[in-house]
């Protein structure tokens, strides 16, 4: 054969083959792009996606490229990276599971990265590794940088800042007690029978208002006569009727009240009901007679009192049982005293407290430690009743509170956990709970816990962190609802609901170092210079920790922050 046409055909088939046979080129830097830029956090982890556009020509048809995401970072004495999920990239030849690429037309390539944010990231880059396998033949390529740096507000959403949920005491400083008598009238008559005034809940009656006019914690609220007339007979009858039946058992009140000696009962208050055709249908719903039905369904016809009675008269068959059964039960004046027995001051109960806490009740020593802000004193009082009342979980519970709120999460744990053997289906235990899971990244569990907590009012906060913590944000701002926290300042804030994130930190009852960090945060994002500088120098002077933060912070990278 010719030697020029073996050349020739050589030639031809090296070309046909120089998807395969050379080198893969180095990436370069213009081939990425990465979301978001810079990097941001959502809750404790840093997420990004990075995508590539390969051009055409570059990917070799036998290469397989493994390419890992970096994060690296170099502040002095911090040196450190994180690397993330490698992902396979590979030509059109390679029998993998990666993503391929044309070598004639290029194409697209995704690299996710995930890590755990940790404070030395502020300051670093996002790189991507590459090695390659080409027909067995291994070697690497230079890595790219394809971003840098990792706003981290959202790590200033803490579980730690949430108020654990406090399991209530019952203890009420005016108890009020309701008391009652009939006085039962004949038909068509008002004057008050001697049989009436002997039933005991006549003489009970007396008796208590006796008590309570004698006794040093109890007083005399109030004591009403209401009188009614069963509707029969004219309307005009009726309203006499009615009217003199409260006359006279005012009259009997009255002097029952002179011959007792008692001269404070609050006020005396009277009234008349002429035809009480609303108890009459409540007693004949709740009665057996057999045609009720029909007699409430002529009840409903008819809105004129006389056109009713007519109707119901008319029903001569069923209106003896009503005559029995149902009317003798209107014709009565119902005597109500309301006695307030007063519980002891907070002074008397802090006294007994210090002298001798054995005299309190369980729920006035859980009283006792809701007056006072001092969590190290509360912590005593809880833990006192636990020891007076070791059956009773609020003790528990609430001194889990107290050492969650001092950080000491392994006592609070526990007593959190023994609240929960004691009452199993205790909200309040089953919230503080799922704050201590929160804590512990244990996100799945603590989502249950705050779902089965549902209704106590402390929730709306740890169940928004949770949000914070996925990077929902509008879960998280319908969670916090009007809540006035950083938390709920925090949210608002990665929403870019700037106006709200305001309102919310202004409204914060007793701002800490975290609210200051928040308002420079709202003020470099607003372009308020005064703003950053007024409240970072008050964050960093009430928590020194935020002066190394603040100065790698992206949030204020536009500022000089050398005057902290």
């Amino acid at each position: 054969m010719n030697n020029k046409i073996v050349y020739f055909c050589l030639g031809g088939a090296l070309m046909l083959s120089g998807g395969c046979s050379k080198k893969l080129a180095q990436f370069k830097a213009d081939y990425f792009s990465t979301t978001p830029t810079p990097l941001e956090t959502v809750g404790q982890t840093v997420p990004a996606t990075v995508t590539g556009n390969l051009p055409a020509k570059f990917m070799v048809k036998n290469a397989k490229v493994t390419a890992t995401p970096v994060l690296a970072w170099n502040e002095g004495t911090d040196v450190g990276e994180v690397k993330g999920s490698p992902v396979t990239i590979q030509g059109e030849d390679v029998r993998a599971n990666g993503q391929v690429v044309s070598f004639q037309r290029g194409g697209t390539v995704t690299i996710p990265f995930r890590a755990e944010y940790q404070p030395e990231m502020a300051h670093s880059d996002l790189y991507l590794d590459f090695s390659v396998d080409q027909n067995g033949k291994m070697y690497t390529l230079p890595r790219v940088k394809v971003g840098e740096g990792v706003v981290a507000t959202s790590t200033l959403a803490s579980a730690a800042t949430v108020t654990p949920a406090i399991a209530p005491d019952k203890f009420q400083k005016v108890i009020e007690e309701t008391y009652s008598a009939d006085i039962r009238f004949l038909v068509n008559q008002a004057n008050i029978r001697a049989t009436e005034t002997n039933k005991e809940d006549y003489k009970d009656l007396n008796r208590r208002l006796q008590e309570a006019n004698q006794a040093a914690n109890m007083e005399i609220a109030g004591v009403t006569v209401n009188s009614y007339a069963s509707p029969e007979g004219s309307l005009e009858f009726n309203t006499q009727l009615a009217e003199k039946r409260e006359k006279n058992t005012t009259n009997l009140v009255e002097n029952q009240l002179k011959k007792d000696k008692i001269t404070e009962f609050g006020e005396l208050t009277s009234s008349f009901t002429p035809e009480d055709w609303e108890g009459f249908k409540n007693l004949v719903e709740k009665s057996n007679i057999q045609d009720k039905d029909l007699i409430l369904s002529v009840l409903s016809m008819y809105n004129d009192p006389e056109q009713r009675e007519r109707e119901i008269r008319n029903l001569s068959a069923v209106f003896n049982e009503l005559a029995d059964q149902i009317l003798p039960q209107l014709r009565y004046s119902k005597v109500v005293a309301k006695i307030n027995v007063l519980g002891k001051s907070d002074v008397e109960l802090i006294d007994l407290y210090n002298s001798d806490p054995s005299k309190l009740t369980v729920d006035e020593l859980l009283y006792v430690a809701t007056l006072t802000d001092d969590n190290t004193r509360k912590q005593q009082i809880y833990r006192k009743a636990t020891e007076l009342f070791p059956n009773d979980y609020r003790g528990y519970n609430n001194l889990g509170l107290t050492q969650y709120v001092a950080g000491d999460y392994a006592s609070a744990r526990n007593n959190f956990n023994i609240a929960s053997r004691m009452n199993p289906s205790s909200k309040e235990v089953e919230m503080n709970q799922g704050l201590l899971s929160l804590l512990d990244g244990q996100y799945q569990k603590a989502n249950e816990q705050f779902g089965a907590a549902a209704g106590v009012p402390e929730a709306a906060d740890a169940l928004g962190v949770y949000y914070l913590s996925q990077g929902e944000l509008a879960k998280a701002n319908n969670a916090f609802g009007d809540s006035n926290t950083n938390n709920a300042a925090l949210a608002r804030i990665l929403a870019k609901d700037y106006s709200g994130a305001r309102t919310i930190l202004s409204n914060i009852a007793a701002p800490d170092a975290t609210t200051y960090y928040l308002t420079a945060v709202l003020g470099a994002r607003t372009n308020n210079e005064n703003m950053v500088m007024t409240n970072l120098r008050q964050a960093v002077r009430l928590d020194q920790s935020l002066l190394k933060r603040a100065k790698s912070d992206l949030e204020f990278a536009s500022y000089n922050l050398s005057f902290l």
